[in-house]
């Protein structure tokens, strides 16, 4: 019987440490539609090798990513897990789907501009072409909707234009999938430079989900608030980026609308407020810390998570694959 669920899909790089950026901003929001969703979630890692990767580290930290992704609740037995590389049509399908794909539209990517300045010594095929393999991640699930944040907004309207053009050749072998922006909380930004999203280059304004506490309440002491002289807890982007950053991750982690939290520290000053914030994200990310530590002890659990996540993922892939190859002209198998 077809599944009557909605699909959807999503996957981080384990390229660094998951933060609360990756929290707030995905991971918390996926762990609360499994029920209304047939969902797939995979650790992305052979996006990760378009940079230069320690393979003991990138080994460990894929683990450490599906064990926290476990911990933060996404139930293997409700949600299927799994490794990218563990699926081999993915890499088959990023082929056929470059040649798909015009030159020029990966050309105008921003992301291989932002990359290729920051890896010059390394510009590789790889990192060109990164967006059909994206497509291919997606597509080969054919899912009725996709989580992204602000920065993947030019790989979707690119994965669009692929099932657009894929589709008009061939009739209808995709699904065209739907993009969804999160809610609360889903843009981060970086504790010492508020201006730039929270991210793991910039380890200082970064809050780590395995960091220990006093660390995490250290980096809110120092975080960036506003050069301004009323020194008042008030949401405004644009004139108090630091403050209103704050205020959107506290508002995240405890549900409290920014309204709330200006009453809340009506004449308190930054000075009562840092501290308040990175208390309740220690609260937050105790519990993830400690069954991450847990599940880590547990290595034939989280091999028996993977495997069987690859194998279900494989099966769907594979049935889209067959299509894709039929409709191009290979040769059965």
């Amino acid at each position: 019987m077809e599944n009557a669920k909605k699909v959807m899909l999503s996957g981080i790089q384990p390229s660094g440490d998951l933060h609360l950026g990756n929290y707030l901003g995905a991971i918390k929001n996926w762990s609360v539609r499994a029920d209304e969703y047939d969902c797939y979630y995979f650790m992305a890692d052979m996006h990760t090798i378009t940079v230069r990767q320690n393979p003991a580290d990138l080994r460990r930290r894929t683990i450490e990513q599906l064990a926290q992704y476990i911990a933060c609740g996404l139930d293997p037995e409700k949600n299927t897990l799994f490794v990218q590389s563990h699926v081999h049509q993915h890499a088959e399908l990023g082929w056929v789907l470059q040649c798909y794909t015009m030159f020029g539209e990966l050309s105008r990517m921003t992301q291989f501009k932002d990359k290729s300045k920051k890896n010059a010594d390394n510009i590789n095929g790889g990192l060109f072409a990164y967006p059909s393999l994206m497509a291919a991640d997606i597509l080969l699930y054919q899912p009725d909707y996709v989580p992204v944040g602000q920065d993947q907004k030019q790989h979707v309207e690119l994965c669009r234009n692929i099932v657009q053009r894929f589709n008009g050749i061939y009739g209808e072998v995709f699904k065209m999938p739907e993009f969804l922006s999160a809610k609360a909380g889903a843009r981060i930004m970086c504790l010492t430079q508020p201006e730039s999203k929270m991210s793991k280059s910039l380890p200082e304004g970064c809050v780590f989900l395995m960091e220990k506490p006093d660390d995490i309440r250290r980096k809110f002491k120092r975080a960036v608030t506003d050069s301004d002289t009323e020194r008042c807890v008030r949401f405004d982007a644009e004139a108090k980026p630091g403050v209103s950053n704050l205020m959107s991750i506290y508002s995240a982690v405890t549900g409290k609308s920014y309204e709330d939290i200006e009453r809340e520290f009506d004449g308190l000053g930054y000075g009562a407020f840092k501290p308040a914030v990175g208390d309740a994200v220690v609260e937050l990310l105790t519990p993830i810390r400690e069954e991450t530590e847990r599940l880590l002890k547990d290595k034939a659990y989280l091999e028996s998570v993977y495997k069987a996540g690859a194998e279900k993922a494989g099966w769907v892939a594979e049935k889209t694959l067959r299509k894709v190859y039929k409709k191009i002209g290979f040769l059965q198998r």
